[in-house]
């Protein structure tokens, strides 16, 4: 167990001393990409997720219409069975959460009187927000009807199609990483062809010659993960000093967050297992060139 132990130290110490730092380099700005991607589309998803993504619309009311009215409309509108919800706003309670907004309470004041209109909110699905936005305007008592939320959901399709695309990049990115890994790994093989011709010949085991160059891929491909996780961080901080200023001037906090523990140790794994598969690629081409010589 021991010599099994220390074969594996001396193949690992091996890989180090033969790590090229350009290759982690190149392979850390093709990994910083889909890393990053993945960052940035977690944190758009996370503000999408704070409006609501119900399909909705608002229903505003006449001015004259009476309160006893507006009751019955709303009895009429919970009997509907495409609507999933119903709140009534009188037109109280909207005068008071438009004061609210910053600049508006001055404007407010100024009309000296409420010019909003009693409202309902009814939630439905998606499939039936037009039909269902066009039969309530033809109730009686309705002034204006608006379908509200449609920019989030089309926030939400363009995120799926942001994952989409950023499988397709990594795959993309992985084949590349790949690449790179089994000609290195190519180089290394050809420059120590005579030294394992030689230990062939002695006995050495396939297990044996292939050990250091895995590693040497896992070691490169690793250090290529950490490579892109830091550029990662790196860049999302320069972004989010940019993120500060438009946020602070919305009374937000909010700035992209950085790849948790897990996702960033998901990156140098998955930067791993793509280095020894392009290791493993290329010792097996190799070595089976050598054995047919």
């Amino acid at each position: 167990m021991s010599a099994w132990l220390r074969l594996h130290r001396q193949a690992f110490l091996a890989a180090l001393r033969r790590l090229g730092t350009l290759n982690a380099l190149v392979i850390g700005v093709a990994l910083s990409l889909p890393a990053g991607g993945y960052a940035l589309l977690e944190g758009l998803r996370a503000v999408a997720g704070r409006f609501a993504l119900d399909a909705q619309v608002s229903v505003f009311l006449r001015a004259d219409l009476k309160r006893a009215d507006a009751e019955a409309l709303g009895s009429t509108l919970r009997a509907d069975r495409r609507i999933a919800s119903v709140r009534f706003v009188p037109r109280e309670e909207a005068l008071k959460e438009l004061a609210a907004v910053q600049g508006m309470s001055e404007v407010i004041g100024a009309l000296g009187q409420n010019p909003l209109p009693d409202a309902f909110v009814v939630s439905s699905k998606p499939n039936t927000l037009e039909a269902l936005a066009a039969d309530l305007g033809k109730l009686p008592g309705v002034a204006h009807v608006q379908a509200d939320a449609a920019w989030a959901r089309r926030l939400v399709a363009l995120a799926g199609i942001g994952r989409v695309a950023l499988w397709l990049l990594s795959a993309l990115l992985g084949l590349g990483l790949v690449a790179v890994t089994f000609n290195t790994i190519r180089l290394q093989i050809l420059t120590q062809r005579e030294e394992i011709e030689v230990s062939k010949l002695i006995g050495a085991t396939d297990a044996f010659i292939r050990r250091p160059f895995y590693y040497l891929g896992v070691v490169q491909g690793a250090a290529g993960g950490i490579a892109a996780i830091a550029i990662v961080a790196a860049g999302l901080a320069l972004l989010n000093r940019e993120v500060a200023v438009l946020a602070d001037s919305y009374g937000s906090t909010f700035r992209f967050a950085f790849l948790d523990a897990g996702d960033a140790f998901a990156v140098v794994l998955f930067a791993g297992l793509l280095g020894w598969l392009g290791a493993h690629l290329s010792v097996t081409r190799h070595l089976r060139a050598i054995d047919a010589s």
